[in-house]
């Protein structure tokens, strides 16, 4: 998986006019943070860094976060912010808007994503598994859509949406289901609700919990999920 991914970036970057470098100011610099730096600097180009997370940040520990970037880089301009409390959040915003070329718009005005709505689902189901689990699970699931109905969108205003969430260990299976079911009730409850939001309709969704074992080393899986090619 992680090829992919790493390929999907490469192949992504080949035609950005802008690029947004984020980071995470509340960590130690590391080896993670080299090897996305040194990817950045073999794109050369225009880019902005958003130093993220100032929010846990005491401000003398700001500076040389900024001055180690800025040495290795000429970024446009270097942002600090927070997306948790929106802290400079406009300003990102305005310094794209300052720095992106301008040019014929690549999609109607109204489209906010070229993603299908089969694979927000996904997400949104994902967004709520890390929720719920994120300090026993990190990172090790994956939600794969099996059946996206709609059917009866017209006629019932309903969706219907079943989804395996997938666990590499069968020890994993337990954290997401909780006691009795209770936690895979609640998060499916709350990935419902933002669905139901994000379509504008009545959702019927099923969730099943699903070992496979080193599913992302599954070519099979990988495809399923949409993750690279």
């Amino acid at each position: 998986m992680n090829r992919r991914m790493q390929r999907s970036v490469a192949e992504s970057l080949r035609d950005v006019a802008l690029l947004l470098f984020m980071v995470d100011g509340s960590i130690a610099f590391g080896a993670g943070e080299i090897f996305a730096l040194e990817l950045v600097k073999g794109t050369r180009l225009p880019a902005l860094l958003l130093i993220n997370k100032i929010d846990r940040i005491a401000k003398p520990r700001l500076l040389p976060v900024m001055r180690r970037y800025a040495d290795a880089y000429p970024f446009l301009d270097i942002i600090p912010m927070s997306a948790l409390t929106g802290e400079n959040r406009s300003l990102v915003v305005d310094k794209v808007y300052e720095h992106l070329p301008e040019g014929e718009p690549l999609y109607p005005a109204e489209q906010i994503t070229d993603r299908s709505e089969r694979f927000l689902a996904a997400e949104f189901i994902r967004e709520k598994i890390l929720a719920f689990v994120l300090d026993e699970l990190p990172y090790t699931t994956a939600v794969l859509i099996r059946k996206f109905d709609e059917t009866q969108r017209e006629t019932k205003n309903l969706v219907v949406v079943e989804a395996d969430i997938l666990v590499e260990k069968k020890s994993q299976q337990g954290i997401i289901i909780g006691k009795e079911g209770s936690r895979l009730r609640e998060l499916g409850t709350a990935a419902r609700q933002a669905l139901e939001e994000l379509l504008g309709c009545k959702l019927f969704l099923g969730l099943t919990v699903r070992t496979v074992p080193k599913w992302r080393n599954d070519d099979a899986v990988l495809d399923d999920l949409e993750i690279g090619t």
